[in-house]
């Protein structure tokens, strides 16, 4: 699973670009015997375990695509694809998925029911992603999986630990982009001009009040202004400026409550200021909400194989995950694997141009994601018999 991982590494690409990751991931498959879809929404694969008994399915999911980061790590498997990089952990999970194809092709003959291995492109291409491209194009049309599961390389945990919530794991994500539209001038003749850039400065303390004063402060949410730009001398007051942002939230109705708020502030500020304003305001992906009965599972899966000190207490991120759109149509579980570095000073985050893991948690991630689909189908096959004796 290291080698696997480090030639991902070196390999990676940007997404619905995943070619030669999906020709490795199938190359890999063939040689454990495990039979498999492809092309599905361009990159998408889909591995396929039949067990040797009758039972039902659940799916194990790793997403594949990488970030357009510049790597400025300098150990031995450095991406050679310049400006490209596995900023993520993607490369981490398919490794982690392959190993744990191989270990349930191994037990095929043990498990009631069937295992389907789906490995995603473009998690990244928020707000289009890959979830969706994938079950429209019939990803579940012959298999329809009763739960579904995905883990997440975590550097904030340490290594081993494993991270579920019963619920909230991840927020919702949505971005913005305001373009706000003035008269502009002499820098001495302010009078003369309806300066955009006073207008953003004015905006953006106000939509800063949205989350201070108009949400119930007991439901977290995040607005932040990410980029602003505006103007081309000292001297000059610009005819434009760009904001653009994110808004992170979990429950829906704080996410329309914040929606709505944005729209009102934004047009009228700029009223007030005399300035015309474009909104393009785009609802990414939605809050990655756990399944209570499966969280569970997950949980004493892990706690049966790394002992019961290895699943803490957690808080949910306001990262945002693709995964969320498996969830709102399956029921399922996201969870963390603590990945991070033997000297934790040295761990960097996510996204970072000098990300890394510890590479000790790869046969790990497998065993556990192994384990809570055989635990998974066996819950099925019990609850299915009860139903019958009922």
């Amino acid at each position: 699973m290291i080698e696997m991982r480090r030639y991902l590494h070196r390999h990676p690409e940007l997404s619905y670009q995943e070619h030669e990751t999906a020709d490795f991931i199938q190359k890999k498959l063939r040689e454990y015997g495990i039979p498999y879809r492809s092309e599905i929404a361009g990159t998408g694969i889909l591995g396929i375990i039949k067990g040797k008994h009758e039972g039902r399915t659940v799916a194990l999911r790793a997403d594949m695509d990488a970030l357009p980061i510049q790597e400025e790590n300098d150990h031995s498997y450095v991406s050679v694809h310049e400006g490209v990089m596995h900023a993520c952990g993607h490369d981490a999970h398919m490794a982690m998925l392959l190993g744990a194809a191989k270990i349930l092709k191994n037990l095929q003959d043990e498990i009631y029911g069937t295992v389907l291995l789906v490995f995603q492109p473009a998690e990244e291409k928020s707000p289009v992603g890959g979830a969706i491209p994938m079950m429209e194009a019939g990803v579940f049309e012959d298999f329809m999986p009763d739960v579904i599961y995905a883990q997440h390389v975590w550097p904030y945990l340490p290594a081993g630990q494993i991270g579920i919530r019963d619920r909230e794991m991840l927020g919702a994500s949505d971005n913005f982009k305001v373009i706000l539209k003035g008269v502009g001038g002499h820098a001495s003749l302010p009078h003369l001009t309806t300066d955009p850039v006073v207008t953003a400065g004015f905006l953006i303390v106000s939509l800063q009040t949205i989350v201070s004063r108009s949400l119930d402060p007991r439901h977290p949410s995040v607005l932040t202004i990410g980029s602003i730009h505006g103007g081309t001398a000292h001297n000059v007051i610009g005819n434009t400026v760009t904001l653009e942002g994110s808004i992170r939230t979990f429950g829906e109705d704080t996410r329309k409550r914040i929606k709505e708020r944005f729209y009102e502030i934004t047009t009228n500020v700029a009223e007030m200021y005399n300035n015309e304003v474009e909104i393009d305001y785009q609802e990414g992906y939605p809050a990655t909400v756990n399944t209570p009965r499966w969280a569970r599972l997950a949980r004493r899966s892990a706690q049966n194989l790394f002992g019961k000190d290895a699943t803490p207490m957690i808080e949910p991120a306001m990262a945002s995950e693709d995964f969320s759109r498996f969830l709102e149509k399956i029921p399922g579980a996201y969870i963390f694997l603590g990945a991070q570095m033997e000297n934790s000073e040295e761990q960097k985050g996510l996204h970072d141009p000098r990300f890394n893991i510890n590479e000790e948690v790869l046969p790990m991630g497998a065993a556990f994601l192994a384990k809570v689909a055989i635990d998974t189908l066996n819950e099925l096959k019990e609850n299915t018999i009860r139903i019958w004796i009922d």
